[in-house]
Formats: structure tokens, sequence, C-alpha cells
């Protein structure tokens, strides 16, 4: 009867120290899935953050351009040819900086990513670079055409510009599982 009970006994040991085993195992990846957990969501959410900082700087820049594109009602409210070509040379010596600036922020969005909204900032960027010479060629220039060119080149570069906008958008939507 005493090895009845010896046997209970180390049945009951060898039992408890299977369980504990067990749930040591489980107890050690619950911790480490929750550990990759947490260390996942830093790492999106420092991502998010360097993407958000890019995107808008690159915005900010794209800004501070359009700012100088829109004294172009200033040109239209001049009143003779020098007063005009004053002010258009003034537009073409502050547009160089504002794309040189818009470059720098493009390439921050190009290194955050992602691709879709990379491209983008540089569709914007090359928009932007286009209607330089077209602001440039105005000077001096009483025609219509060379204006609906520069009107046209600055379209494109608002189209690019709000595609840039919905695309980093979706960039930094938080998505959720299963929805």
């Amino acid at each position: 009867m005493a090895d009845s009970g010896l046997w209970v006994g180390t049945l009951t040991a060898l039992t408890a120290l299977g369980a504990g085993y067990l749930t040591a195992r489980a107890t050690l990846r619950a911790a480490l899935a929750q550990a990759r957990t947490t260390t996942r969501a830093e790492a999106l959410r420092e991502q998010r953050d360097r993407r958000r900082a890019a995107y808008r700087e690159m915005m900010s820049c794209a800004h501070a351009f359009s700012a100088v594109t829109w004294q172009i009602d200033d040109v239209d409210a001049a009143r003779d040819r020098q007063s005009k070509d004053r002010l258009l040379t003034q537009m073409y010596e502050r547009i160089g900086p504002a794309i040189g600036d818009m470059n720098r922020a493009m390439h921050e969005v190009r290194l955050d990513g992602p691709a879709e909204v990379a491209a983008a900032a540089d569709r914007v960027r090359n928009t932007a670079r286009r209607v330089q010479p077209l602001l440039k060629a105005l000077i001096g220039d009483d025609g219509s055409e060379r204006r609906d060119e520069y009107d046209a080149a600055y379209r494109n570069f608002r189209e690019a510009y709000v595609t840039f906008i919905g695309l980093a958008r979706e960039a930094l939507e938080v998505k959720t599982e299963g929805g």
C-alpha cells in the first residue's frame, strides 16, 4: 500500500511539473507575442510620424511655391509693361529657391515612401519645374499664348499636388484588422 501512495505522489508531482512547464512555455510565448506586437506597433507609429513630417514638409514647400505663382494676379493688375516685368522678375527670382526647397522635401518623401506617394511627390516637383521657364518667358511678352502655357502648367502642378495629398492621406491612414 505504501508503494501505491508513492506512485500516486510521484504521478502527482510529475503532473504538476508537466503542467508548470506547459504553463511556463505558454506564458513565455504570450510574452514574446506581446513584445513583438508592441515593437511592431511602435515601429509603425515611428514610420507614420516620419512620413507625416516628410509629407508636411513637401506640402509646405508646394504651398511656398504656390504663393510665388499666385502673384500673377498682381502682374495682371499692374498698369504698365515695366511694372509687370518688374513683378515677373521678382517672381522668377523667388520661384527657383522654392523649387529647390521642394526638391529637398521630395527626396525626404522618397526615403520614407511608400513608392506611390514618392512618385506623386516627384510629379509635383517636376510639374513645378515646368512652370519656372514659362514664368520667365512672360517677362517682356504681351501675347496671350505664353500666358496660356503658364496657366496650363500651373494647373498641371495643382492637379499633381492634389493627387499627392490624397495619396499621402491614404498612406497615413491607420488600417485595423478586419476593416
